[in-house]
């Protein structure tokens, strides 16, 4: 069944609005699944506004789940469904979600500036994902038997390589943060670098002052000896 959905904005990642469903969630364990599944779920919305998934639909395979996404206008619809739940069916259920969506001016989805703020699509999700809860009805067997013989092209990957690009990605970004001013300074403010420092400053400030009291006594003398001419 479709457990959870999320509605997305490409340009920045944020979420516009959701329905999340799960078995039981009274008890403590499904609570933590439900707010782990929805981390995952923002998780992938960020790495595809970023890029990292440039592919337009994907299913995305975790635990004995699978995250279906669609992008479709710089929307992005993501659910999340039993491994066992007919794909075209979970594909078809974001196409009926997009649709809806569409219906809304664009002008007013492009000012939400806050997460999960569009709560007048929460209710139209919830009420088309009631439509594909059971995959038996006359409905959802037409839509399965339709072009049954044509194969979905959707990209099948799994979360665990995802996440393991994306650290990757952060190890690669590491050294190059560290060239910049701040780390200087921080390698200038070394405790090794102190230690030299208070070894050497006394050392250089004695061998200034001799060669100011040299130079003054030079001076002195030269002047003493033109006076005695």
């Amino acid at each position: 069944m479709v457990k959870l959905t999320i509605v997305g904005r490409l340009k920045d990642g944020l979420p516009l609005a959701q329905e999340a469903r799960y078995m039981n969630k009274e008890t403590t364990t499904s609570h933590n699944l439900s707010s782990n599944y929805k981390q995952q779920a923002e998780f992938l919305l960020n790495e595809i506004s970023k890029g990292a998934l440039p592919l337009p639909s994907m299913t995305i395979r975790v635990d004995h789940h699978s995250f279906n996404y669609l992008v479709v206008n710089g929307i992005c619809f993501i659910t999340l469904c039993d491994s066992s739940y007919p794909r075209k069916l979970a594909f078809n259920y974001l196409q009926d979600l997009q649709k809806e969506f569409d219906k809304f001016d664009n002008g007013l989805i492009h000012k939400i500036t806050e997460p999960y703020s569009f709560v007048k699509f929460d209710s139209i999700i919830s009420s088309i994902r009631k439509q594909y809860i059971d995959t038996r009805t006359q409905t959802n067997l037409s839509k399965l038997n339709a072009n049954r013989h044509r194969e979905l092209d959707i990209v099948t990957g799994n979360m665990s390589d995802i996440v393991e690009r994306r650290r990757n990605s952060e190890i690669l970004e590491t050294p190059a943060a560290n060239n910049t001013p701040q780390s200087s300074s921080l390698l200038w403010g070394s405790p090794r670098l102190e230690a030299i420092a208070l070894i050497w400053t006394p050392i250089a400030i004695i061998t200034v002052i001799a060669w100011i009291l040299l130079w003054v006594s030079l001076v002195f003398t030269d002047d003493y000896l033109i006076s005695t001419l």
